[in-house]
């Protein structure tokens, strides 16, 4: 199990199993908090722990989302999906930058085109190391 936390420890998330490959994202949202996203559904590999704060984002050409944020010191945990997938489950996602770095150093990137095009990138063979060191 991954665990993440805010600055603060008031707040966090946890991650059953292995996360797969981690998004980076360059839409108008992520961008900005800079977070790397590891997906799963809300009710199964993951949680998030505390009281969170949340902001809606919405809009004509976005998906709805709502990003859990920690109260005390603003550290951005998840996104989760304001609409329900076709299976009836929630769509959610986790910031890796949260997790402790040596546990996550080696999962590799997918660079999401958030911004224009909406689709995945090509590889570029990164890791989360790649990112932050």
């Amino acid at each position: 199990m991954l665990i993440g936390s805010c600055h603060c420890g008031k707040t966090g998330w946890t991650l059953e199993g292995y996360p797969g490959s981690i998004t980076a994202c360059n839409c108008t949202l992520c961008r900005r908090y800079g977070a790397l996203w590891a997906y799963d559904f809300e009710g199964e590999r993951v949680a998030v722990t505390g009281e969170p704060s949340s902001y809606t984002r919405a809009g004509r050409d976005v998906s709805p989302l709502e990003i859990l944020f920690c109260p005390s010191c603003a550290g951005v945990l998840s996104w989760r999906g304001l609409r329900l997938e076709k299976d009836g489950r929630r769509r959610m996602a986790v910031n890796m930058r949260l997790a402790q770095p040596d546990l996550v150093a080696d999962l590799p990137i997918d660079h999401f085109d958030g911004l224009d095009s909406f689709e995945d990138l090509p590889s570029k063979g990164r890791c989360v190391r790649d990112l932050w060191f």
